[in-house]
């Protein structure tokens, strides 16, 4: 499954796009320099029910976009 195929099937289950699960993200305080990939997955997984290829996924995004 490409990388792309994960952020569209994530949006199809929640409803929500990467900017969406961002601003989310930063609401919670998540967004800081030093964020383990285990604290974004706990949230992903508790909060969306994402498993834990899509909830890594989202987490690449957000280290590639240099928010973490």
């Amino acid at each position: 499954m490409s990388f792309q195929a994960y952020l569209d099937n994530i949006e199809k289950k929640t409803g929500k796009k990467p900017e969406d699960l961002k601003q989310l993200a930063s609401q919670k305080g998540l967004l800081k320099p030093g964020t383990k990939a285990g604290e974004i997955v706990a949230w992903l997984k508790e909060d969306f029910d994402l498993g834990h290829g899509h909830a890594m996924s989202i987490y690449k995004l957000f280290k590639d976009d240099g928010l973490i």
